[in-house]
C-alpha cells in the first residue's frame, strides 16, 4: 500500500480505532484504564495510612486498618457526629420557637378579627332631626373616603409586598437549608456499613524470619507466610483471619483443611462460618483477584 493509501482521510466510515484516537486527543467521552501494581496498596497495609501495619486490626467484612489510625478516625467521627446533632438540636429549638409565635400571632389575629365583625354588628341609634340631604352628603363623604383609605391601603401593601432589590434593608433574603438528623452509627471508610470499636479483631501476621528486622523485610517482595502451610503471603494469593487467634492463613489452607474440623490450628477454639474473616486485598495489574482493577474519568461527550 502506498504512503497515499495509509494516510487516507476520506473514508465513508468512522472506524472505532479513530474515534478512540480523536477521543483521547479531544478531552470528550469516558475514559477507563486497567490499575497496575503501583496503583494497589499491598494486603499488609492499612486503608487509611497505606502504610505496612505495625498492629493490624480487621474489620468484620474484612478490611485491615492500623489500629491507632481507626481509633483516630472513628473519636473523630463521633464528635463531628455531636457538633451535627447539637445544630440540629438548636435549629429544632428554633423551629419550635418560630412555631409557637406564629400560633400566637394567628391567636391575636382572630381575637382582632372578632372584635371587628362584633364591632360592625352593632347599629347605630338614628338621630330623627337630621334631614335627608345630609344623610346623602354624609354617605357621599364617607364613600370617598372609604374609596380613598382602599385605594391607599392597596398602595401601601403593594409597596410591603413587592421587595426591593436596590435598598438593602428590603432585600429579600433566602432561608438557611435544614438540617436532617444525623446518624449517630461510625461508618466504615471502605464498606460504608456501621463499625464499633469492639468488633475490630487483632490480626498476627508470620513472619518469614522473625529475627530480621522489619526495615530488612520490607525491602524484600515476601514478608509474611500463612500461619500453617508456611506459603507465602501476596496480594494474588486469597487470604483469610481467624478470629480466636488472629492468625493469618490462605484460603486454600481454609477450604482444605480447617473447614474439614472447623477448629483453630492454633488455639484449638472451635470455629464458625463468621469466625473466618476473608482479608480484603489488592490486585496485581496481570491477573484478577476478584476486585474492580479498572479506573474510569467521566469526561463531556462530543455529540456528531
Amino acid at each position: 500500500m502506498t504512503r497515499h493509501g495509509k494516510n487516507c482521510t476520506a473514508g465513508a466510515v468512522y472506524t472505532y480505532h479513530e474515534k478512540k484516537k480523536d477521543t483521547a486527543a479531544s478531552g470528550y467521552g469516558t475514559q477507563s484504564i486497567r490499575l497496575g501494581k503501583d496503583a494497589i496498596k499491598d494486603f499488609d497495609c492499612c486503608c487509611l495510612s497505606l502504610q505496612p501495619c505495625e498492629t493490624p486490626v480487621v474489620t468484620p467484612d474484612g478490611y485491615l486498618y492500623e489500629k491507632q489510625a481507626i481509633l483516630e478516625y472513628i473519636l473523630h467521627q463521633k464528635t463531628q457526629i455531636a457538633k451535627k446533632m447539637k445544630l440540629y438540636e438548636k435549629q429544632k429549638k428554633a423551629q419550635k420557637s418560630s412555631s409557637q409565635l406564629e400560633s400566637k400571632s394567628e391567636e391575636r389575629e382572630k381575637v382582632e378579627r372578632f372584635k371587628t365583625m362584633e364591632n360592625s354588628i352593632v347599629s347605630k341609634p338614628i338621630n330623627p332631626f337630621t334631614s335627608e340631604q345630609n344623610k346623602g352628603s354624609d354617605k357621599s363623604r364617607t364613600d370617598g373616603s372609604s374609596a380613598e383609605s382602599s385605594t391607599g391601603s392597596a398602595a401601601a401593601s403593594s409597596s410591603q409586598s413587592l421587595p426591593s432589590f436596590w435598598i438593602p434593608s428590603l432585600t429579600p433574603e433566602a432561608k438557611p437549608t435544614l438540617l436532617k438528623k444525623p446518624s449517630k452509627a461510625v461508618l466504615c471508610p471502605m464498606s460504608g456499613r456501621a463499625i464499633k470499636m469492639n468488633e475490630l479483631v487483632t490480626v498476627r501476621f508470620t513472619p518469614i524470619e522473625p529475627s530480621l528486622h522489619r526495615v530488612a523485610l520490607l525491602t524484600r517482595q515476601d514478608r509474611y507466610v500463612c500461619a500453617v502451610t508456611r506459603d507465602a503471603l501476596a496480594n494474588s494469593v486469597p487470604c483469610a483471619v481467624l478470629r480466636p487467634s488472629g492468625a493469618v492463613v490462605t484460603q486454600e489452607c481454609v477450604e482444605k483443611l480447617i473447614k474439614k474440623d472447623m477448629t483453630d490450628p492454633l488455639t484449638g477454639d472451635k470455629l464458625s462460618d463468621r469466625d473466618i474473616i476473608p482479608l480484603q486485598r489488592g490486585g496485581t495489574g496481570f491477573a484478577g483477584s476478584g476486585i474492580d482493577l479498572r479506573a474510569k474519568e467521566a469526561r463531556p461527550v462530543m455529540q456528531v
